[in-house]
């Protein structure tokens, strides 16, 4: 048995790591945790919900890991109606419609600038 003892950092693929920080910090109201230089040109940023153990690093996508993909992520919220309408109104690039199926929470998929794909779930 292992000694694991918690889901720490996921990573999310970007073309730009700037850009990245603007949407995740000033659109998704996230905090930026860490934003250092390990290597000539290679950043390690991360960033993360106010108070969330779990993190999302900011890695420079490449032909390996490229940008623009299916993250799997599923961010909580509130209010999935609420956070719809904001971030449509920010311009983000959201589902047309909130999913409301019988017996599982509210929830929506939008967009960073790097058509990654992430889900808002209304919490229950």
């Amino acid at each position: 048995m292992t000694h694991i003892t918690e889901l720490g950092t996921v990573a999310v693929p970007v073309t730009d790591q700037d850009r990245a920080i603007t949407f995740y910090v000033d659109v998704l109201g996230f905090e930026k945790r860490m934003d250092v230089e390990f290597a000539p040109g290679q950043r390690w940023v991360v960033v993360a919900p106010k108070g969330a153990a779990t993190t999302i690093a900011l890695v420079t996508g490449n032909d390996q890991v490229p940008a623009g993909r299916d993250t799997g992520i599923r961010l909580t919220t509130r209010d999935a109606a609420a956070e719809h309408a904001e971030l449509s109104a920010q311009g983000v690039d959201v589902d047309a419609e909130i999913l409301n199926w019988p017996g599982v929470p509210p929830m929506f998929s939008f967009r960073d600038p790097d058509a990654n794909t992430l889900y808002l779930v209304q919490g229950y």
